[in-house]
């Protein structure tokens, strides 16, 4: 990988294949304003019906060409997703069937699980390849674990092949408590009938349900002070590609590090994530105990290149580097990485939606301490939440469904999990009413979780929602949704939203607000491009105090914003 980064915002960079030079943004500005242009003037100052036609050009994007890693307001997601972004998923070699180890497609009859799992273990004791399931209907009694590496479940295509579960996640594994006490299920918000985790890690996991206790599901597990300090990191800006390090003896292209930020009793690291300055500062963050239950930061990134105590990394800095912060690259929980699931349908057996957080666990498909891992085309039917990252990064999930009877979470991303793509993605009405004392959510993100993407979505119900805990640098961008869902969150886990959030080209069909329109909530923040919303009964005000520093342009049109999607936008910046 060549290594032609620079160290702060506006300077060249290369991944060997493609690049973005002060040069290309500035053209690729350009080009884009190009086409806003009748007659040597721009549609940014045309009117409605001309924009509508032509389209508009923010200046808000004319800023991000000039500053594309340290804009204010505008997170750098150009990486964001597998392989840095990269468009093609992998093809592995194909090294197993289901049907070479006894699983049938009978309708339902046969509980094909057994089958499953052990073309699933034989392929990654093989170094990994790809598992076919063929067409037809293969019933499931037990969860489909992917814990090796490289390992991709194959289907032949979502209206082609179907798992049908019969079980649910208390059933088969155990009442998994919250660490916060009360009658509350973790099964709200983890695991998954398909579940992509190490499975040294998913051992640890199971075992430690089953003594209820509470397994923390981060990339240091219950032990953080354990993990080996690999070296401590000089002070850098956020943004920058290049840090310098104490000692790069153990350090490789290739590998995986986690850079870690704590916190100082001062919670200028908080602050930081929102944006700094006097409305951060006056926060009182002291009783914000499962907020910082989060803290340390744990940003997980491949190493791209060494060269002396230079090191220079696959991404540009989330947040800056700063001594008080204790910052160092560690080790971590062995990960999951180069792993799939593909063309297939998980539908699970129709049951009623449970109270809120009492979700028994009839879930789909969740990634925990995942990196580089993927979903493609899959459909997921009467669960009881849909599609979970959890403490998992730069992972895609491209061309999946949520259907059926109507979830908690359609898609959830908590315990720090960053970098993801979440794309062309769907949430289809629910076939029956939602019974009393539930709750739909919609796309979920929380627990200082950053860089998350969520682009070409079919919302036909939910939300945008935030269970705070402080998520920052997130967009979400080329959206269609029907806002009838509610967020959540609790006031110990502190603010919604963090500094840099984007709303970008959102048309909301229903015209109701409720963290659409976030200029007045989100610090360091934007919203471009958002049809007229009014409040409805969840009507939020702002964390912090005085001048929120977030910008509006284009409210009340939607998608003559261009470019219409900003993360294809920054991806083509690259290229």
């Amino acid at each position: 990988m060549s290594t032609g980064r620079g160290t702060g915002g506006g300077t060249g960079m290369s991944n060997g294949h493609s690049g973005i030079t002060r040069r290309r943004l500035l053209g690729s500005a350009t080009a884009v304003a190009a086409v806003a242009v009748t007659g040597g003037t721009t549609t940014a100052a045309a009117s409605p019906v001309q924009g509508a036609q032509q389209g508009q050009v923010p200046a808000l994007w004319h800023e991000f060409t000039r500053t594309p890693f340290t804009h204010p307001q505008i997170p750098y997601i150009g990486r964001s997703g597998r392989g840095g972004g990269a468009a093609r998923l992998p093809r592995r070699p194909v090294v197993a069937d289901v049907r070479d180890y006894g699983a049938v497609a009978d309708d339902g009859t046969t509980d094909c699980a057994p089958a499953i799992n052990r073309a699933i273990a034989a392929a990654g004791r093989a170094g990994g390849g790809t598992v076919l399931i063929p067409p037809g209907t293969f019933r499931i009694d037990d969860l489909i674990r992917i814990g090796h590496a490289n390992v991709v479940l194959r289907g032949a295509g979502s209206d082609r092949t179907k798992l049908y579960a019969t079980k649910n996640l208390t059933e088969l594994i155990g009442v998994y408590g919250s660490r916060y006490g009360g009658d509350k299920s973790s099964w709200s918000w983890a695991g998954g009938l398909v579940w992509l985790c190490p499975a040294d890690r998913f051992a640890t996991l199971t075992t430690a349900i089953k003594a209820k206790a509470w397994p923390f599901e981060g990339w240091t597990g219950n032990k953080r002070d354990e993990w080996e300090t690999l070296t401590t990191v000089a002070p850098a800006r956020q943004g920058s590609w290049t840090v310098t390090v104490a000692d790069a003896e153990k350090l490789r292209p290739g590998a995986l590090v986690l850079l870690r930020l704590a916190d100082d009793t001062g919670h200028t690291l908080l602050e930081h994530m929102a944006g700094g300055g006097p409305g951060p500062e006056a926060y009182y963050w002291d009783d914000k105990t499962k907020l910082t239950s989060y803290v340390p930061y744990e940003w997980p990134v491949r190493i791209a290149h060494v060269r002396g105590r230079k090191v220079t990394l696959e991404r540009p800095l989330p947040l800056d580097v700063r001594p008080e912060w204790d910052p160092r690259l560690t080790t971590h929980v062995q990960e999951l990485t180069g792993s799939g699931v593909e063309g297939l349908t998980l539908e699970v057996v129709e049951t009623p939606q449970s109270p809120h957080l009492l979700d028994k666990g009839y879930n789909g498909v969740v990634f925990q301490c995942a990196y580089d891992c993927w979903a493609d085309d899959i459909v997921v039917r009467h669960v009881d939440n849909g599609f979970g990252l959890v403490a998992a990064s730069a992972c895609t999930l491209r061309r999946t469904k949520v259907a059926g009877r109507g979830s908690h979470h359609p898609y959830f991303c908590r315990e720090g999990s960053h970098d993801n793509l979440i794309e062309d993605f769907t949430i289809e009405q629910r076939t029956v009413p939602a019974p009393a004392g539930t709750q739909l959510h919609g796309i979920n993100v929380e627990g200082l979780s950053s860089y998350n993407v969520w682009s070409r979505g079919d919302m036909q119900m939910g939300t945008f929602d935030s269970h705070r805990g402080l998520p920052f640098a997130n967009v979400r961008t080329d959206i269609t949704v029907h806002n009838n869902g509610r967020h959540g969150g609790d006031a110990s886990a502190g603010p919604l939203l963090g500094a840099r959030f984007t709303h970008w080209n959102i048309r909301v069909t229903n015209g109701r607000a409720g963290l659409m329109k976030i200029d007045g909530l989100a610090p360091y923040s934007a919203t471009v491009g958002v049809n007229e919303v009014t409040e409805f009964d969840q009507i939020d005000v702002p964390d912090f105090t005085g001048d929120l520093h977030s910008r509006l342009e284009l409210y009340g049109t939607t998608d003559v914003v261009r470019p219409r999607n900003l993360y294809d936008a920054q991806r083509e910046l690259e290229r």
